[in-house]
């Protein structure tokens, strides 16, 4: 959304365009503050941030086997806390999977 509006601030104007779009215009000067001054993100986005590397070398350590469930244990036992779904969502994020084991269930017999 706050590209669109950048793309055509110049010719309309912000207010015009915030009032045509669902959003306020503090939203949108409040983003543009975020995005220049890296101090005003959420606490959410910072510990993510931090977050993101250990489970990354959580993951690459164990040789990308490691599911979610195991990055979030052997993060626990390094004394880093952090919520198992806070784990999936980040790893989902990042497209990191662990290995999935056994045959495919069976539904119908031939």
């Amino acid at each position: 959304m706050t590209a669109f509006i950048d793309e055509h601030r110049a010719v309309y104007g912000v207010e015009p365009i915030c009032r045509v779009l669902p959003i306020a215009p503090s939203t949108y000067y409040e983003r543009k503050a975020r995005e220049s001054d890296p101090s005003r993100l959420p606490a959410r986005a910072v510990r993510d941030a931090c977050l993101t590397g250990e489970i990354e070398r959580v993951w690459q350590q164990n040789r990308r086997i490691y599911g979610a469930r195991k990055v979030w244990r052997q993060l626990n036992r390094e004394q880093i806390r952090v919520g198992r779904c806070t784990v999936e969502r980040l790893m989902r994020r990042d497209g990191l999977r662990g290995v999935v084991r056994g045959s495919k269930p069976r539904t119908t017999i031939p």
